[in-house]
């Protein structure tokens, strides 16, 4: 006999895009051997002098007296750790001059947590009836943002539960460049802020196509943000100043209309589950005590360990001098494979990779969906990500380019890219061979 799950229950307990992938992973690596090529989720490389690094600062931890104690065996405040926010706060009004302190930083289970707290606590449904939903200015977008919503909202008129119905996005306006390149930017002229959205929110560089939005895209939104006196959130995962892997131009921004994500996760350090938001005090108390309910407090052992080159600036050199050359030399290693092994004349395009760990492959006009794709790269022990989960929020615009996209990282061994990127170019050739 199976439990009757709540709303809520059903809603998070039935299954996600995300949940999906992290299953896929996990079962790949317990299936082990070097055969398996897997290119679907945003793990971090190893990078050496990285490595080496957190390995320092963890016999630094154990080495200095009562640190490691303190760490394991203390709750910090839900907040965070004090020296922790004060550091972080301290570092971005150094370099950037932003007007903030240790109360506009506060500290989360990660950023995927930090996301899920934000959106239902300013989207979904209201004590008087109203729903506000978070507006999503482009997509793709990030696919661990889609089935966060505790309200899903009304089921839709053919009697479906329309799962995503926290978000509102807008369809890109898509630019071609050269023969096998394109990027999709942000179409104002198509973008509403009406009045049941509560929030904007971007990535940057946006997981999963390595889009970074320009600094006037970015102005644009935040000015919009004003307009309507509603938060831009900026996904900070893999942006400027840390980690840094981004590659282009691209100035970090703040003011008290943006609330800012950052994360430890891709310096090395995604087991330490640590999520940093800078936003106006009162969202960080509302995180605060959100925090306190759910889990209490956060981890200790990733403040531990950084919060000294927060303080030294360190970690801004680290991310300008290892992590951004390293990540942009795999980018450019993965184009140069996708040029050694797909099919000139096939009509593929590459977006452009300006940042994060991806590439975004679009196959205009394929046969078979990404869905199918995935399914037969995975046969052969090839692991992506299929576009179609990245754009949540149409609502049922039957718009095929959704169904013509995969994201493949290029962070794992060299090996296991180039083979993976192999199969993938047969694959997609067997495909367009197959309608002929």
């Amino acid at each position: 006999m199976t439990w009757e799950l709540s709303e809520f229950g059903d809603q998070l307990c039935g299954g996600s895009g995300i949940g999906e992938l992290m299953d896929d992973l996990g079962h790949a690596l317990a299936k082990g051997g070097d055969q398996v090529r897997m290119l679907g989720g945003g793990q971090p490389a190893h990078i050496p002098e990285m490595d080496a690094l957190w390995r320092q600062r963890m016999e630094c931890v154990l080495g200095e007296e009562g640190a490691l104690e303190h760490a394991l065996g203390h709750y910090e405040p839900p907040a965070g750790n004090p020296q922790f926010r004060k550091a972080v706060a301290g570092l971005f009004r150094r370099q950037f001059g932003w007007d903030i302190t240790s109360e506009h930083v506060g500290v989360t289970a990660g950023g995927q947590t930090a996301f899920f707290m934000l959106f239902n606590s300013l989207a979904g449904k209201f004590r008087d009836g109203r729903r506000k939903k978070v507006l999503l200015p482009l997509v793709p977008e990030y696919i661990g943002y889609a089935n966060q919503a505790v309200d899903g909202g009304p089921p839709s008129s053919d009697g479906r539960k329309d799962d995503l119905g926290l978000f509102r996005a807008v369809k890109p306006r898509i630019e071609r460049m050269g023969e096998h390149q394109f990027k999709y930017r942000v179409d104002f002229d198509a973008l509403t802020v009406a009045e049941d959205v509560a929030a904007i929110c971007v990535s940057r560089p946006t997981n999963p196509t390595g889009n970074v939005l320009t600094d006037t895209e970015i102005d644009r939104l935040a000015k919009l943000a004003t307009q309507h006196d509603v938060p831009l959130i900026i996904d900070n995962a893999y942006g400027a100043p840390f980690p840094n892997a981004i590659y282009t131009d691209a100035t970090p921004v703040w003011n008290d209309q943006i609330i800012l994500t950052l994360s430890l996760s891709k310096l090395g350090l995604p087991g330490t589950r640590t999520g940093i938001v800078i936003a106006r005090p009162e969202i960080i108390r509302s995180l605060e005590s959100m925090m306190s309910i759910i889990g209490l407090a956060n981890t200790n052992i990733g403040q531990a360990m950084v919060t000294p080159l927060i303080e030294s600036g360190e970690i801004l050199t680290l991310s300008r001098d290892v992590i951004q050359p390293y990540y942009r030399s795999k980018s450019q290693q993965a184009e140069r494979w996708v040029e050694e092994f797909f099919d000139p004349k096939l009509p593929y395009r590459i977006h452009v990779s300006e940042g994060a760990f991806f590439l975004w492959m679009w196959f205009e006009g394929l046969p078979i969906t990404s869905m199918e794709l995935y399914q037969r790269l995975k046969q052969r022990d090839v692991l992506v990500v299929p576009g179609n989960y990245f754009f949540f929020g149409l609502d049922d615009d039957p718009w095929r380019h959704r169904d013509e996209c995969l994201r493949v990282t290029f962070t794992m061994p060299e090996q296991a890219v180039r083979e993976g990127y192999r199969v993938i170019a047969e694959e997609v050739a067997k495909a367009y061979a197959e309608k002929r």
